[in-house]
C-alpha cells in the first residue's frame, strides 16, 4: 500500500456530528411521492385467491419449524420485519439478527410484503377459524392473514409473564419492526398493502396526526385525540379522502413488539410512518416492549440505530426475555475480532453457466420487493434532447424527451407523473473494480438463494437483490453502486475481505462511532465510493462475486417528475434535470459527477435508457374551473410545465371560459442565465392559459429575493385563491423553497382567516389529505 493511501486512511480525527443524507449519500432526487393505495386490499385478496387456486386450498402448507434450543435461545424466537425503499430498513434489520444468536434469540427476517402475499392456507384459515380461543372469534380476512404471520404458531413462545411469574400456558410472538418513511410521509413500496391493512384494523384513518409525546420513553399511545383533526372550514368534500375506520382492539394481544423509524427531519412528516406502526399496533392490543427509535438521516442515521440498538433494544430485550441467562463467548467477542480468518456467511450463491446452460431467468417472486424497479424497467430511445441554460451560466440544466411508443402497455403516464430511471456506472469504473476483484465481465451467471445459511432469509420469498442471468458486466454495471459513497455499516462489512491488516483496520475504525468524523471527511465529503475502495484506498480487498453482490450497496433508480403532459405528449416523456459536477476531495483528483445527471448528459439522441413510470401526487382538479397556484423554482418548474401543456390544450378543446386561472411563481439566478423554458412560459401567458407569472430573480439585486417573498405581497388574493375558489396548491423544487412556503402559506391563512397558527397548520393539512396541497420535494 502506497504512503500517500497510508497516510489517508490512517489518521484518526476526532469525532463530530455527521450530517451527511442518504440522499446526498447516494447523490439521489428523492422526490415526494404519495402512491394510491385505494385498491390495496382488494389486490392483496385477489392474489391470495390466486395462489390458494393455482396451489389447491388442501395443499396449503404450514411452515415447519424446528424446535428452539431453548439453551442456546434462551431469549425465543424474534422475528424482524422491514418496510425499505432502498435497502437501509432491510439492512438494519440483518444487523439485528446477525446479532441475535449472541444475545440469546433465534432470528428470522420477513419483508413487509410476504406478510401480505401469504400463500398459507393452513395458517390462514387456522387464524380465521380462531383455534387459539374465542378472542379471536370475529375476526376477518386481513386480520387472519396479519396473523398467520404476525402471531404464527411455530414462531410463538411461551409466555411466563403471568402475575405470579409462573407459566401460564400461554404464546406470545416478539416482532421487531424497521419502517423507512418515504415520499410524503408514505409508506415504502413493500409496506403499502400492510400499512392499509394496519389503518384498517387499529381505526387510525389519518396517518399525519400521529405525534410522539414530548420526552416519551415509548409507553404512551402515540395516536392524536380526534378533536385535533375537526375544522369547521374544511367541507366533506375535502375530508372524503379519509374515512373513519373502527378499531379492532385486541386482535394482536398476543404479540410484543418493538419500531425503529428511518426518516429525515429536512421534511415535514418525518418519520411518520414508524410513528403510525408503533400506534397501530399498540391499538391493535399490542404490547410495546421497547421505546420506539428514530433515526434521522439527515443527521446520522446508522448512530441513531446504533445507539437505540445498543442503549435501548438489547436491554429491553435481555431484561424481558433472557433474565440472567449466561451467553456464550459470542457476545463478547471484541468488533473485528478473527474477522479475516474466514469469509462471513452469504445468503447467495452464484452459478456460472456455460454456453448451453439453461439461461431461464429466475422467478420475479424470487427478486426483493425494494428491486422491483429491476424487472419493471424497459429500454426506451431519446428522440430530443437540447441545453435550457445560457452559454454564460457555467452549470447545465438539459431537456430530453424519451420516446416510449413501444412500451406503451408499461409505460403510459398521467400528466405530471415521475420517471424512474436507472443508471448505469461508467465502463472505466466497472472495468477497474473488476480487475481488482479478478472479475471476469463476459461470464454469465445465474444469482440463487443460499438455503445452507441462516443469513440467506429462507422464510422470505423475497431474498435476491436483481433479476439474473446476466454477466458481470451487467452487475456491476446496472445493479452495484460503486460511485456512491457508501454508509459506515458497509465499511465494517467489507473488512472481512481486506487481507492487509492496516487495511481492515482503517475500514474498521471509520465503520465506528469513534470513526464518524474520519468517515465524514475521507469518504463522504471526498466523494469516494466503493470502487475507489477496492481499487486504490484499500486494494488488499478479495472478495468472491456473491460476497460482493452481499456486501455492495445497490444502485438505485433515480426520479425526475416528468415535465411533459399525457394528453399533448402521449407517447414521448419529457423531463428536465439539472447536471451536478464537483471537484473530488479525495487526493485521487478530479471531478465527481452525479451518477444519473451524469450518465444522462452523456447521451445522444437515439441511445436508449431504461426507464420506469411511477404515479405521482400532481393531479389537476377534476373541476376544472378551480384554480391552480403553482410553485416551481428551477427544475421543480418541471411538473409546471407539463400542468399548463395539459390546461392548454383543455382550454382549445374545451372552451378557455370553463378554466379557472392558472398563477405560476418561478425563480432562478439571473433572468439571462437559468431562465429555463422562459419563450414557453410567455406564450402560456398570450394565450391566456398562464394568468400571472411571478418571478424572482434571487441574484439581480443586493438582497436576494426567492418565491416566497413575492407570496407575501399576494397574501390576500391568495387566501381568497384558497378559500373561496378552491385552488389547488402544487409546490416543487428544493426542501428549504418548500418548508419557506409552507410556512408562508400558514401565516397568510391564520392573519387573512383569522385563525391561530395551529389551525393554520391543521387547514393545510386537510387540504394534503384532500389532495389540494401537493408538495414534491428534495433534499
Amino acid at each position: 500500500m502506497s504512503s500517500i493511501v497510508l497516510e489517508y486512511l490512517g489518521t484518526p480525527t476526532a469525532v463530530v456530528g455527521f450530517g451527511a443524507t442518504t440522499l446526498a449519500l447516494l447523490c439521489t432526487t428523492y422526490y415526494f411521492t404519495k402512491s394510491s393505495n385505494g385498491n390495496s386490499r382488494s389486490s392483496a385478496s385477489s392474489r391470495r385467491s390466486s395462489s390458494s387456486m393455482a396451489n389447491g386450498a388442501t395443499n396449503g402448507h404450514v411452515e415447519k419449524v424446528k424446535e428452539l434450543d431453548r439453551t442456546k435461545y434462551p431469549g425465543g424466537h424474534l422475528t424482524i420485519y422491514y418496510g425499505s425503499q432502498t435497502g437501509t430498513a432491510q439492512m438494519f434489520a440483518k444487523q439485528i439478527a446477525s446479532e441475535s444468536e449472541s444475545r440469546g434469540f433465534c432470528a428470522r427476517i420477513v419483508d413487509l410484503q410476504d406478510v401480505v402475499d401469504n400463500d398459507d392456507v393452513d395458517s390462514i384459515e387456522a387464524e380465521s377459524k380462531a383455534v387459539d380461543g374465542s378472542e379471536y372469534a370475529t375476526i376477518d380476512e386481513d386480520g387472519a392473514l396479519i396473523r398467520a404471520t404476525l402471531a404464527h404458531p411455530h414462531y410463538r413462545d411461551l409466555d411466563d409473564d403471568d402475575e405470579n411469574g409462573h407459566d401460564n400456558g400461554k404464546r406470545r410472538s416478539k416482532a421487531l419492526f424497521f419502517m423507512a418513511t418515504y415520499g410524503e410521509g408514505e409508506p415504502t413500496d413493500n409496506a403499502q398493502q400492510f400499512v392499509e391493512m394496519m389503518k384498517s384494523k387499529s381505526g387510525i384513518s389519518n396517518i399525519y396526526k400521529i405525534e410522539t409525546p414530548p420526552g416519551s420513553n415509548g409507553k404512551e399511545s402515540l395516536v392524536s385525540p380526534a378533536s385535533t383533526m375537526s375544522l369547521e372550514d374544511i367541507t366533506e368534500e375535502d375530508t372524503a379522502a379519509a374515512p373513519y375506520s373502527p378499531r379492532d382492539a385486541t386482535f394482536l394481544r398476543d404479540l410484543d413488539y418493538a419500531v425503529f423509524g428511518l426518516g429525515n427531519k429536512q421534511y415535514e412528516h418525518y418519520n411518520n410512518m414508524s410513528r403510525f406502526m408503533d400506534a397501530a399496533l399498540e391499538q391493535c392490543g399490542a404490547k410495546r416492549v421497547a421505546a420506539i427509535g428514530l433515526g434521522d438521516d439527515d443527521d446520522d442515521l446508522e448512530g441513531d440505530f446504533e445507539t437505540w440498538k445498543d442503549d435501548v433494544l438489547w436491554p429491553s430485550l435481555t431484561e424481558t426475555y433472557v433474565k440472567g441467562a449466561v451467553m456464550g463467548a459470542a457476545a463478547n467477542k471484541k468488533e473485528g475480532e478473527g474477522m479475516a480468518l474466514s469469509l462471513p456467511p452469504c445468503p447467495y450463491l452464484v452459478e456460472y453457466l456455460k454456453t448451453d446452460d439453461d439461461k431461464t431467468a429466475i422467478s420475479k417472486s424470487l427478486i426483493q420487493t425494494s428491486s422491483k424497479h429491476y424487472s419493471q424497467a424497459v429500454d426506451c430511445p431519446i428522440v430530443a434532447r437540447r441545453e435550457l441554460r445560457d452559454p454564460s451560466d457555467p452549470g447545465s440544466t438539459v431537456h430530453m424527451e424519451i420516446d416510449i411508443s413501444n412500451h406503451m402497455d408499461t409505460c403510459r403516464y398521467q400528466t405530471a407523473d415521475n420517471l424512474g430511471i436507472l443508471p448505469k456506472n461508467d465502463s472505466s469504473v466497472v472495468e477497474s473494480v473488476a480487475k481488482a476483484l479478478n472479475y471476469d465481465l463476459d461470464r454469465q451467471f445465474h444469482l440463487l438463494p443460499n438455503t445452507a445459511t441462516d443469513q440467506g432469509d429462507a422464510s422470505s420469498k423475497h431474498t435476491l437483490p436483481f433479476p439474473t442471468p446476466c454477466t458481470v458486466r451487467e452487475c456491476l454495471e446496472r445493479y452495484c453502486d460503486l460511485t456512491g459513497p457508501p454508509r459506515r455499516s458497509d465499511l465494517k462489512q467489507f473488512a472481512p475481505y481486506a487481507r492487509d491488516e492496516m487495511d481492515r483496520k482503517a475500514l474498521l475504525r471509520m465503520s465506528s462511532k469513534e470513526g464518524k468524523a474520519e468517515y465524514k471527511e475521507k469518504i463522504v465529503e471526498a466523494h469516494v465510493g466503493v470502487a475507489d475502495i477496492v481499487t486504490r484506498l484499500c486494494p488488499s480487498i478479495a472478495c468472491p462475486l456473491e460476497h460482493f453482490v452481499m456486501v455492495c450497496p445497490r444502485l438505485q433508480p433515480r426520479y425526475y417528475t416528468i415535465s411533459s403532459s399525457s394528453t399533448v405528449f402521449p407517447e414521448t416523456i419529457h423531463i428536465t434535470l439539472a447536471v451536478l459536477e464537483t471537484e473530488k476531495k479525495d487526493g485521487g483528483g478530479g471531478v465527481f459527477k452525479g451518477l444519473c445527471s451524469g450518465y444522462l448528459a452523456g447521451m445522444t439522441i437515439g441511445d436508449t435508457v431504461r426507464v420506469f413510470v411511477r404515479e405521482s401526487t400532481f393531479r389537476l382538479p377534476k373541476q376544472v374551473e378551480r384554480p391552480v397556484l403553482m410553485f416551481g423554482p428551477g427544475t421543480g418548474i418541471a411538473p409546471m410545465r407539463a400542468i399548463l401543456q395539459e390546461r392548454s390544450h383543455g382550454r382549445k378543446n374545451m372552451g378557455a371560459e370553463q378554466h379557472g386561472a392558472s398563477i405560476l411563481y418561478f425563480g432562478c439566478k439571473q433572468r439571462s442565465m437559468d431562465y429555463i423554458y422562459r419563450d414557453e412560459l410567455e406564450s402560456f401567458c398570450e394565450e391566456g392559459t398562464l394568468t400571472e407569472l411571478h418571478l424572482a430573480f434571487s441574484r439581480e439585486q443586493a438582497q436576494k429575493v426567492y418565491v416566497q417573498h413575492l407570496l407575501v405581497k399576494r397574501a390576500k388574493e391568495t387566501w381568497k385563491l384558497i378559500h373561496e375558489d378552491k385552488a389547488s396548491i402544487f409546490v416543487c423544487g428544493a426542501v428549504k423553497m418548500g418548508a419557506d412556503v409552507d410556512h408562508t402559506l400558514q401565516d397568510i391563512i391564520s392573519e387573512h382567516g383569522g385563525m391561530t397558527r395551529e389551525k393554520a397548520k391543521a387547514y393545510l393539512d386537510k387540504m394534503a389529505v384532500a389532495g389540494r396541497f401537493v408538495q414534491e420535494l428534495w433534499s
